[in-house]
């Protein structure tokens, strides 16, 4: 699941540069299924918007709505295969943990990068479960 706010969508990022007023009210919002329908009744409903520019702001979102299901189902892949692949996401959360406590005993000065990935690994690990979590109830 992308971890982007909807301002940085490709649909987000295109209703913002036609000057839209979604974007200013949903700007913050994680994008999902839920919130890609509302921008979808909105810029249906939007009147300030051309019909052209609502047409290619509704393709974009389409292919949003599809990079995301996308992304779940390789996930949801992941989660069916082997146990190598079962355990790929934890493994590279633990290595990229430890190989940041280690450098920052050992006072490197070029962690940034490994703080960074973990970063991006911890979002999309706890992030991705709990969206997992709650879509399963």
């Amino acid at each position: 699941m992308s971890k982007n706010r909807f301002k940085d969508t490709k649909v987000g990022k295109f209703l913002l540069s036609n000057g839209s007023s979604i974007v200013n009210t949903l700007g913050d919002a994680l994008p999902s299924n839920g919130v890609l329908g509302i921008v979808k009744g909105l810029i249906n409903k939007d009147d300030t918007l051309p019909s052209q520019t609502k047409e290619e702001a509704l393709k974009l979102l389409e292919i949003d709505i599809i990079e995301m299901q996308e992304v779940t189902k390789r996930w949801e892949a992941d989660s069916k295969g082997s146990k190598l692949t079962q355990n790929v996401r934890p493994l590279t959360l633990v290595f990229l943990t430890i190989a940041f406590v280690i450098g920052w005993f050992l006072q490197i000065e070029e962690l940034e990068v490994v703080k960074e990935l973990l970063t991006i690994v911890f979002l999309a690990y706890f992030g991705g479960r709990s969206v997992e979590k709650i879509k399963n109830r």
